[in-house]
């Protein structure tokens, strides 16, 4: 979907029709079952349910555009951030507790997004333009608070005496949800206020020549916005129960659960950061990546953390097992090297997918 021109018909129509399946699936009692009419259920509901989320990021670029950056950005980031802890709150508090489920998303978002989504854009840039350029400064600000929030949240547990296990104890899991967002506020105050000319490329994706937005457009897109992030809350107890029982189905261990949320709110914002790196605009790319990572540690830990509290589940499991630690160091060290420099090529990129690559293999042959 584009964010110029007219509005697409499948902007509005996806956000319809999950309401529509909502109220229909909720009025019949109609369940996901492994037979031939629950396959059909399924299958129409990921199709709506990707629509919406497609539908809810354009909502958001239009939005976006008007708004201006940094804070068009941070307006997708959110946006995809809602769909996310409504997606994993949905499953990991159903009948069948998940208590692994918050860890082994986060974990696939920092894996597809530092690596996959960042080497993609990098190594398609660098076939195009050889090399491209972007904020060092505002690179060195995402990658110092995503490896803090990454390794209090995801490595630290392992190693606390409080409680054995990966796991914190309720003390410590309150103390790390509120300086979790305590840092991740104060990078927005720094994004979006004290040094926002850190986040803005010299490259520039944006339309010439086209009429500014109305404001009757920003506010169907507003209010079209809202109603797709409702519909996928709405639906994600449906889709909880189609992940449940297709890992079930195939066998998949159980971090592809962890992975398909991953990849089901990254997919839009992956396409709009793969375009923007088509189109030279390099730093918005970084911005759309990195900017995931952090929101997805930054707010989704502390909201499943205090679902879980407010409704007496098992503790998270949050700390990871050694190989997807030796991964994740692997991330920081040569995120540190392409982003140290302020240029990219397609060998940066490549390096990237390879790591990711390596990661996508292990979680079905660990």
């Amino acid at each position: 979907m584009s964010a110029h021109g007219p509005m697409p018909r499948s902007a509005w129509i996806f956000p319809a029709l999950a309401v529509l399946l909502f109220a229909v699936a909720t009025g019949l009692g109609l369940e996901f079952t492994p037979s031939a009419g629950g396959l059909l259920f399924a299958a129409v509901l990921l199709a709506i349910l990707f629509g919406t989320v497609f539908a809810a990021v354009h909502h958001a670029e239009v939005i976006a555009e008007r708004v201006g950056e940094p804070y068009g950005t941070l307006l997708l980031t959110l946006a995809v951030t809602i769909i996310e802890v409504a997606l994993i709150s949905t499953i990991m508090l159903g009948v069948k507790p998940v208590p692994a489920l918050a860890r082994d998303t986060v974990f696939a978002v920092v894996m597809i997004v530092c690596n996959g989504l960042v080497g993609l854009c990098i190594f398609i840039g660098g076939l195009r333009y050889r090399e491209q350029d972007f904020q060092v400064s505002g690179a060195n600000l995402y990658l110092s608070v995503l490896f803090v929030l990454a390794t209090i949240t995801l490595v630290l547990p392992n190693y606390t005496l409080t409680t054995p296990g990966p796991v914190y104890s309720a003390a410590q899991l309150g103390f790390v949800s509120v300086v979790t967002l305590v840092l991740y506020g104060v990078f927005l105050y720094t994004q979006t206020i004290l040094h926002s000319d850190y986040f803005v490329g010299s490259g520039s994706d944006a339309a010439h020549g086209e009429a500014p937005l109305s404001n009757r457009m920003l506010a169907l897109s507003v209010a079209l916005l809202l109603v797709s992030l409702l519909a996928v809350v709405l639906l994600a107890k449906k889709f909880s129960l189609v992940v449940d029982v297709v890992t079930a189905m195939i066998g998949a261990p159980p971090a592809f659960a962890g992975v398909l949320v991953a990849v089901l709110v990254l997919l839009p914002e992956s396409v709009a950061a793969i375009g923007a790196a088509r189109k030279n605009y390099l730093q918005k790319s970084i911005n759309l990546a990195l900017g995931s990572s952090l929101a997805t540690i930054g707010l989704t830990i502390p909201a499943v953390a205090v679902a879980a509290y407010v409704f007496d589940k098992p503790p998270l499991v949050l700390g990871l097992n050694t190989q997807e630690m030796v991964l994740l160091m692997l991330t920081f060290v040569i995120s540190m090297l392409t982003f140290g420099t302020g240029r990219t090529n397609i060998l940066f990129g490549l390096v990237h997918m390879v790591v990711f690559a390596v990661f996508l293999f292990m979680v079905f042959v660990p």
